[in-house]
């Protein structure tokens, strides 16, 4: 056959095949499924792509958006500020968002009744205004539930009162592994943390949630260490009238211009050591709370022992190694409402309570970590307030609290059910 031919008839058959392939029906698939479903169409165009963030719309709405995150990573923080606890732990929004989940998620508990949030509650600066907060199954924790305001913003690394925590990230699980708590505690037939792991493998927005944050689906103790701190390093409250008075001198001891002149002596008392007689009795000076709760962050001295208050919780037994404190920040609303009762004990629920035992530090002969500071020439410390001078510490206390954080939605549940 010549050459010539073989060309005209592959020409041929190619016209063929172009003609025959135009008439077949080219049918897509219309849905991608994860499940491996055969699902088609005749459609050629249609096509649904998999939502990757389905579950997350359907429980938390608007609240979390995986493409539009709320500020956590950097938020304002004024510039006379200078502690910070949070080490190599570094907050991005992606964790801290995963990290809100958790804290408001009842799932971390055996009886799905309770979270982080119930003890610690947003409108009442992350306390609980209840003596000890309720666990599972009828439980109680052991001491009063601690402020949670600015736990960065601190020297103090430890957490828990007594701080049996040795890192924010190591205190975020305790809870939940704690019997009377959260109840996975592994003890008389309840599951433990890797029981948990497992229930929060199977919740389809946790699959997605550590799909966007980490790169896959795996749910680990340390990955939920990691966001829960960072979530809770970032409840953060610099907008109290202190604040607005701070940023204007150059430091604590100069006169805010915004402040009332009994502020101002409340401040001043606050800040100014005092001067003790050999009985320990104050003669001059003001009374020494900046020498434990430092400011402008207002945190606790680490090396700060016992202040005297030693009472256990429905016992007559004492305890003496709780030495940690939150920030005296938002110790109450600006209308001067307390937030919570005050001490790991709970025994006070006003300001004026809480200077009464200062003013006057009560002797325990069994009390072996009195605080220095509260034992002057080793007598129990006696401020002799007066009544203006109490009056004006507590005014000063009170301008400590801002009113963001009771309603900042970064910081509220993101759950809409």
């Amino acid at each position: 056959m010549k050459k010539s031919n073989l060309v005209t008839i592959a020409f041929l058959l190619l016209i063929g095949l172009i003609i025959s392939c135009s008439k077949t029906d080219l049918a897509l698939p219309s849905t991608l499924s994860n499940t491996g479903g055969n699902t088609q169409t005749n459609n050629p165009v249609a096509m649904t792509v998999v939502d990757p963030y389905a579950a997350i719309k359907l429980t938390f709405g608007t609240n979390i958006d995986p493409l539009n995150l709320l500020n956590y990573a950097n938020q304002v923080i004024p510039n006379y500020i200078n502690k910070d606890n949070t080490g190599t732990n570094v907050i991005t929004n992606a964790k801290a968002s995963l990290g809100r989940v958790l804290f408001y998620d009842k799932n971390l508990s055996t009886t799905n009744t309770i979270s982080c949030s119930s003890c610690h509650k947003q409108n009442f600066a992350f306390s609980d205004t209840s003596l000890t907060s309720a666990g599972v199954e009828g439980g109680q924790t052991v001491r009063h539930s601690m402020r949670l305001i600015n736990a960065r913003f601190a020297i103090e690394s430890k957490f828990f009162w007594n701080e049996r925590a040795t890192s924010l990230e190591q205190q975020t699980t305790m809870p939940i592994q704690d019997h009377l708590e959260m109840g996975f505690s592994g003890v008389n037939g309840r599951g433990n943390m890797a029981s948990l792991l497992a229930k929060l493998s199977k919740i389809n927005y946790y699959n997605e949630l550590f799909k966007f944050v980490y790169g896959d689906t795996v749910v680990t103790e340390a990955r939920m260490q990691e966001s829960l701190a960072q979530f809770v390093r970032s409840i953060q409250s610099f907008d109290s009238k202190y604040d607005a008075g701070r940023v204007q001198v150059r430091n604590d001891n100069d006169p805010f211009p915004n402040f009332t002149a009994t502020e101002n002596t409340g401040k001043n008392l606050y800040m100014t050591p005092p001067v003790f007689n050999n009985n320990g009795i104050r003669i001059a000076g003001g009374l020494g709370c900046n020498g434990c709760h430092n400011a402008p962050e207002f945190d606790i001295d680490p090396n700060t022992k016992n202040n005297g208050i030693v009472g256990v919780i429905g016992s007559n037994d004492i305890e003496l190694n709780d030495t940690r404190a939150p920030s005296l920040r938002d110790l109450t609303k600006t209308d001067g409402t307390i937030n919570s009762r005050m001490m790991h004990n709970g025994v006070f629920n006003n300001l004026a309570a809480v200077l009464a035992h200062y003013n006057n530090i009560p002797a325990n002969q069994r009390n072996n970590n009195l605080d220095g500071k509260l034992r002057p020439n080793n007598n129990t410390q006696q401020l002799n307030l007066t009544t203006d001078e109490r009056d004006a510490v507590i005014a000063f206390m009170r301008t400590l609290s801002g009113t963001l954080v009771y309603s900042d939605k970064k910081w509220s549940t993101p759950f809409i059910n």
